[in-house]
């Protein structure tokens, strides 16, 4: 029937007068036309549409040694702010404890966890010093590079040892990656920051830190950054809980809206469209403030403060530190290698 249908349609067009049949070519190169033009159209939206979606880009802040019940507990205006256009919520650090993954709750274990997407028993840090990171386990930075080398990369730290032991830059057991802008190293220049009492350079340390990370944020805008900021977990060891940690953590917030503000002055210039993401490491003991390293429940209870909109029920049933990396990599648009993926601890909180 459809094929009689067509061969009948075609007789009486044949047969029509010569009249009729320029009227209906005159329409049917009309249609031809109007599809044609449909189709340019429909292809100049989408391209347009491709051409204006805000490129990715991620900054995430760890702060060292800074308890959810202090954090929650002292002003923090900055935090707050990126909080409320995402959320804050409590999250772990520290690993299953009793099993294999369990992680001492140190800073350079905590950083590798975020970094690794993995535990302890994994990328084998378990301690600040005299370590041999295990680089089988891809960091973000190395995964990023290598999925897309267009990405630029950042560091901003006042630990020096982040970038070139931890995550093994230019290392070819490490992949080889190099960042783009880095400043780290300022804990040994002696002549601009002089040893003070009670380490006192290390707040002018992350002062500069955090002042060339805004700079760079706003007038290069890295794809991938990590800033780091030290001083709150030298106060707390010295003081623990006391007037003295509180008023570190507020002077960090402060460093934070440096970074916070020059992610909005991005956005505002470029079609760019900025995760932030602000945690720590580890929390501190019951008893005093002043240590932390074990598995109870202060010291494995961190936080999270992002401006994300695409939060996953995930972020608001305790995250763990572990769940950073693949979250920043979904919001990248970074396919993790299989090989890499298979190996995580953690699982995304953006959707």
């Amino acid at each position: 029937m459809m094929t009689r249908r067509r061969l009948t349609g075609a007789l009486i067009f044949l047969t029509a007068s010569p009249c009729v049949r320029r009227l209906r070519c005159e329409k049917a190169l009309r249609k031809l036309l109007c599809g044609a033009v449909a189709c340019i159209v429909a292809t100049s939206v989408f391209i347009a549409h491709a051409e204006t979606q805000p490129a990715p880009k991620v900054v995430f802040v760890i702060v060292d040694g800074i308890p959810a019940d202090v954090i929650e507990r002292v002003p923090t205006p900055a935090i707050d702010a990126i909080a409320a256009v995402g959320a804050y919520h409590r999250a772990q650090v520290g690993g299953p404890i009793g099993k294999p993954g369990e992680t001492p709750t140190v800073s350079a274990p905590g950083y590798m966890s975020l970094l690794t997407g993995t535990w302890a028993n994994k990328h084998n840090v378990y301690r600040n010093y005299g370590i041999a990171p295990n680089y089988d386990y891809w960091s973000i930075f190395r995964a990023a590079k290598t999925v897309k080398p267009e990405l630029r990369l950042g560091i901003f730290s006042t630990w020096t040892d982040n970038r070139t032991i931890l995550l093994g830059e230019g290392r070819p057991e490490g992949g080889g990656f190099l960042f783009d802008f880095v400043l780290d190293g300022l804990e040994d220049d002696a002549e601009r920051f002089p040893l003070q009492h009670l380490d006192g350079q290390i707040a002018d340390i992350d002062d500069a830190v955090s002042r060339e990370a805004a700079t760079v944020i706003e007038a290069e805008g890295p794809d991938l950054s990590w800033v780091y900021l030290q001083y709150t977990d030298d106060v707390a060891h010295e003081y623990g809980d006391s007037v003295e940690f509180d008023r570190a953590v507020i002077d960090m917030d402060r460093r934070v809206h440096r970074l916070w503000s020059a992610v909005l002055a991005r956005q505002h210039a470029h079609n760019e469209d900025w995760l932030v993401i602000v945690t720590t490491d580890h929390g501190r003991d019951e008893e005093t403030g002043q240590q932390h390293g074990g598995q109870s429940e202060r010291e494995r209870t961190i936080w999270i403060a992002t401006n994300s909109e695409r939060l996953t029920p995930r972020f608001f049933n305790t995250p763990e530190i572990v769940d950073i990396y693949p979250s920043i990599a979904r919001y990248l648009g970074i396919t993790i290698p299989d090989q890499v993926a298979r190996h995580l601890d953690g699982a995304s909180f953006i959707d």
